[in-house]
């Protein structure tokens, strides 16, 4: 696809496309059914089901492909390239949120929830791509799994600071418990189930793709599109509680993006990214966690206000992406790489 001319600039009609394919409109269904407020549900057990099997599949066939190309230059660069957002982003996103007042532990919260990825958003450019018939490194899976902790590392070490000059806090409070924190981090099931697929999916390579392709071929799209069903539910719920975010935050979750993205795309080019790659790369930097993350910032960081980090990432940030944003990085990353 990287040869493929555009007849037109990136924001043409074509940036709409998208929006037709089914999964999105079964997210689009989901959110309908949720602000009409239906009885439609998905059983959360169900759920996750859907969420650790789609986990699996990416991990595994990343595994395969690594198999394939093994090591190399392009999959050293693409790595760098995620392990500097994922400290770049925490960083400038911290000091944006402070500079604009947003209360000390909720400016870590946030950054760390923008400064790490979201593994949907992930499989749904996988599968746009995939679609465009653009090539993708395996080695882009072991991007999605740097990028997942540093952000929770990061956010420690912000709440740690703020704590450190609150007088109220007493210096053994500020320690207190971050072995398990890390601990949590590192070892959370879903983020050790995609690195064990990947694992197993290099060491089995082209003999376990075959061995593998009824459970993870044809049907994986229609577990995708099942799955944003239910994500889309969530979301249409979420959107009730935006009004106590705040208009600035709401900004900040539309326009992060776009700016981590942009800054993605800059050392794209600059390592010398294949253009599949490098729209990954665009679009992990561009999402926001909203599974991992909360969920060990919770613990790690109880003074902030879970509604906010969590409304913003799943109510904001994934459905633009989702709908907008990955064929908009797509269009203008296909048009620079010309």
């Amino acid at each position: 696809c990287a040869n493929e001319k555009l007849t037109s600039m990136p924001f043409d009609s074509k940036l709409l496309t998208n929006l037709l394919d089914p999964p999105i409109l079964f997210f689009v269904l989901g959110v309908f059914t949720a602000l009409i407020k239906s009885n439609l549900e998905v059983p959360s057990q169900v759920g996750k089901f859907l969420s650790l099997y789609l986990l699996m599949a990416l991990g595994f066939k990343g595994g395969v492909a690594l198999n394939h190309s093994g090591l190399n230059s392009a999959m050293m660069f693409a790595l760098l390239g995620a392990f500097l957002m994922s400290a770049l982003v925490p960083l400038y996103s911290f000091g944006v949120l402070r500079f604009r007042r947003i209360p000390p532990y909720d400016a870590a919260a946030i950054a760390a929830t923008y400064g790490s990825v979201s593994a949907v958003t992930f499989i749904a450019a996988s599968s746009m791509l995939e679609r465009a018939g653009c090539a993708v490194g395996g080695h882009m899976a072991v991007a999605l799994v740097i990028m997942e902790s540093p952000a929770i590392f990061m956010a420690v070490l912000f709440a740690t600071f703020v704590r450190s000059r609150d007088p109220n806090r007493a210096a053994d409070r500020v320690t207190l418990g971050m072995g398990k924190v890390f601990h949590e981090a590192f070892t959370d099931g879903a983020h050790l189930l995609l690195l064990g697929s990947l694992v197993i999916g290099a060491i089995t390579g082209e003999a376990g793709k075959k061995t593998m392709s009824p459970f993870l071929g044809d049907i994986f799209k229609g577990i995708l599109t099942f799955f944003l069903l239910e994500m889309g539910i969530l979301v249409g719920r979420r959107f009730r509680e935006l009004k106590t975010v705040g208009p600035f935050l709401v900004a900040f979750a539309l326009v992060m993006p776009l700016v981590n993205a942009t800054v993605a795309t800059v050392l794209a080019k600059l390592f010398g990214l294949v253009l599949g790659d490098a729209v990954l790369l665009a679009v992990l930097a561009a999402s926001a966690s909203y599974i991992v993350v909360p969920a060990v910032v919770r613990f790690a960081i109880p003074e902030a206000n879970p509604s906010l980090y969590f409304s913003m990432a799943l109510g904001v940030t994934f459905p633009f992406n989702l709908t907008i944003g990955l064929p908009l990085y797509f269009k203008v990353l296909r048009w620079l790489w010309e």
